[in-house]
């Protein structure tokens, strides 16, 4: 803040010393409160470096049409040499500082910048107002895939009868307090009251009263909070409620809630990625596995895993995200599975701080990923570049975890002993416990699950992508819902061949939005949505 005043005053702070120096010594010329001056002369007073290594290109972003500067000594926005020329003339993926020539100039805009942070102004909109979400409906015709039946506002309700159970499931991040606290650089944006706890949490259990899904996969949901308000709000509404904390210093975690009425419970499993004997796991993320019996008048009616996590943010640690990812299939795989072999209807709910197409993503959808010569930071998608960054090594994770290359839990094999001394020496029983068939290593994942993401992630009559997540640095998609599809639906993709009992249909789910549409309401949190992602939802049918 104390930078850019500097620049609205016409000076920087000196670099070296404690003093300032004239910003803009000459020449300048005033444009209404605008002020514009020769780009020798901002050259001259700036050391290069802050320029050159401080340029932010905002890519396919429709509200940032041209690159801007930014850095902790000054901020300021780059707009065409030309100031008078349409803007539709400047190609703005072709500029670089080396393009301006020395009669340049640079536009310094008091309406660009804004003194509490160094944001563009359209993340700084006045009007406010509620977003509007709508029900899509799901349909399928002939095994085609999946259509948009319409915009209907109407809620589509749940059905239940003897062939069939009709549940819907949310995912929501609600958004931690003391993770707000810790990253406020990401909220500047926001006014400050509707930042409050005091504030969001009566918002967003408004949320989850509106929607009122029958399962809720919750993230960063506070220890002291869950214990003191969001579990009691919750059972008050007839909901049980599963909770797994974090295993560091973070006091957040996972919970799973479902309603009394609609399921029993059969287990619960939680999940730490924390591993103290496996040095590539120490970061403290969790997940949450519990399985569930739909309650019905059917006898026949399998049970239903749901699974709920939020992976490592991490863009640079790829390693550690599929990991993670490897160790909840894992445990999904065992809580899934049936006697006869089969694996029952699934649920995987969460924040896995990836974006759609990225190399994790696809390997929950298509079954496999060959991660040979993959950089670890384009793992989740979320770094552009891969300039410095070493390969995933082979295999990812030590065999002392566990977890095969299928992800599933290595079952430890103990030969017959063809010795009849009794007293075998502890050397010897240390030879004869083979843990597992070697198998030869692979730089091929795979996992025996057909899932489908409930979102198609890009809006079909523009192609522009939907996003799950925005404040003052990002907008994205990296909260899923991914489900075991139906058997006529998976017929030829990857995992197809492991029988499934049922499967589910996918219904309806609630449509998300574009960032030009969350930024009309100031982005996220606002006044009337309190974390900065969005509730995901979706409605599913069980055929019995």
């Amino acid at each position: 803040m104390e930078a850019w005043r500097c620049v609205r005053r016409g000076y920087g702070r000196c670099v070296v010393g404690r003093g300032r120096y004239p910003m803009l010594p000459h020449h300048q010329k005033s444009l209404g409160r605008d002020w514009t001056t020769p780009w020798e002369n901002l050259q001259k007073c700036c050391w290069n470096r802050h320029i050159s290594s401080c340029m932010r290109w905002p890519g396919h972003y429709s509200r940032a049409p041209y690159p801007y500067f930014s850095s902790r000594h000054f901020s300021l926005n780059w707009r065409p040499p030309c100031l008078f020329e349409s803007r539709t003339q400047f190609q703005y993926w072709n500029w670089r500082p080396d393009n301006l020539s020395q009669t340049s100039l640079i536009h310094l805009s008091s309406y660009i910048m804004n003194s509490e942070g160094d944001e563009p102004s359209s993340k700084r909109r006045k009007h406010q107002g509620t977003i509007t979400r709508h029900w899509e409906y799901i349909c399928n015709h002939n095994k085609e895939k999946t259509k948009i039946l319409g915009d209907k506002n109407v809620d589509p309700i749940c059905e239940d009868s003897e062939n069939k159970f009709d549940f819907s499931v949310m995912s929501y991040n609600i958004l931690s307090q003391d993770l707000l606290e810790d990253n406020s650089h990401l909220y500047r944006h926001c006014r400050r009251p509707v930042l409050h706890w005091s504030f969001r949490f009566p918002n967003i259990l408004k949320e989850i009263k509106h929607f009122d899904a029958d399962v809720l996969c919750l993230q960063e949901v506070q220890e002291d909070h869950y214990g003191a308000e969001i579990r009691p709000s919750l059972e008050s509404l007839g909901y049980h409620c599963e909770y797994k904390m974090r295993t560091g210093r973070k006091p957040d975690g996972c919970a799973i809630c479902f309603k009394h009425s609609k399921f029993s419970l059969l287990s619960v499993n939680p999940v730490e990625f924390y591993r103290p004997d496996v040095p590539l796991l120490d970061r403290d993320n969790v997940g949450l596995v519990l399985l569930l019996q739909p309650k019905i008048p059917s006898a026949a009616s399998p049970a239903i895993c749901v699974a709920n996590t939020h992976l490592l943010y991490n863009p640079r640690r790829g390693d550690i995200k599929l990991t993670q990812l490897a160790m909840l299939l894992a445990e999904i795989s065992s809580v899934a599975h049936q006697k006869d072999g089969s694996f029952c209807p699934i649920v995987m709910c969460g924040d896995f701080n990836s974006v759609p197409g990225s190399p994790l993503y696809s390997f929950i959808k298509e079954g496999k990923l060959n991660y040979e010569g993959l950089p670890i930071g384009k793992v989740s998608g979320q770094e552009q570049s891969s300039r410095g960054q070493r390969i995933l090594s082979i295999p990812i994770w030590p065999p002392n975890l566990g977890i095969s290359q299928n992800c599933v839990y290595e079952v430890q094999q103990v030969p017959k002993v063809e010795k009849t001394d009794s007293d075998l020496t502890q050397t010897e029983l240390d030879k004869t416990e083979a843990l597992v068939t070697a198998e030869k290593v692979s730089s091929n994942l795979q996992h025996h699950f057909s899932l489908s993401s409930v979102y198609s992630h890009y809006f079909p009559d523009t192609g522009i992508p939907e996003v799950t997540t925005c404040h003052s640095r990002s907008a994205i998609t990296v909260d899923y819902i991914f489900y075991s599809a139906e058997k006529e639906d998976v017929s030829g993709q990857p995992g197809a061949e492991v029988a499934l009992v049922g499967g589910l249909k996918l219904l309806a789910r609630l449509s998300l939005l574009t960032e030009q549409d969350l930024w009309t309401v100031n982005g996220l949190p606002n006044e009337n949505n309190s974390s900065d992602h969005l509730p995901l939802l979706a409605k599913f049918r069980l055929e019995l």
